[in-house]
């Protein structure tokens, strides 16, 4: 991974998948303040400033193939021009053992439409196929059924329940843990 540039990967609906930019704090900001967004991800981050250094921690565990993260936006030029709408990406890579979990948050506006569905759907084909990766998860809290559909049609399977292995802000969740792993086909719809 660090030997290349992180790249940007096509979405249908004219959007994208690309590295996240300095510009893009305001969308971690609003993300940050949104309550559906911290309920489940637990995502503090108050002001630009903290974004921006958030951003920076991104491309540094880029670097150090611990983590690859990208911006869900619209479809635009390299000026910066195309505003993040959401996150996603791989948190606990393992390139030896062959795996990752795939985290990813949309924000209010862009819900409802399958975009997230997508993006798990290439990102998950990109990971399978460019980074060789074997087995990827998927977990959320069992709390959070929005993210099983999401499994679901992504094409991850549901493998069980992990008792109280999620720690939320209200307290420890049961989790489900999906998973999707090299053969398997990805969701259709």
């Amino acid at each position: 991974m660090a030997r290349a540039p992180q790249p940007a990967l096509d979405l249908p609906q004219g959007l994208e998948l690309r590295p996240w930019r300095p510009g893009d704090a305001d969308a971690l900001v609003a993300a940050g303040q949104d309550p559906a967004i911290r309920r489940w991800n637990l995502l503090y981050v108050e002001s630009p400033e903290d974004a921006r250094k958030r951003i920076a921690r991104m491309h540094e565990r880029w670097q150090a193939e611990q983590g690859a993260i990208w911006a869900i936006a619209r479809s635009g030029d390299d000026s910066g021009g195309a505003e993040a709408m959401g996150l996603i990406g791989w948190n606990d890579i393992d390139l030896t053992g062959g795996s990752a979990e795939i985290v990813y948050w949309i924000l209010p506006a862009a819900r409802g439409g399958g975009v997230v569905v997508e993006a798990v759907k290439r990102l998950s084909r990109w990971a399978l196929e460019d980074l060789g990766l074997h087995r990827l998860r998927l977990c959320h809290s069992v709390a959070n059924p929005a993210s099983c559909r999401v499994a679901a049609k992504a094409g991850y399977s549901l493998e069980g329940t992990m008792r109280g292995a999620l720690l939320h802000a209200d307290g420890w969740h049961d989790q489900h843990l999906h998973a999707l792993v090299q053969g398997d086909t990805l969701g259709a719809g």
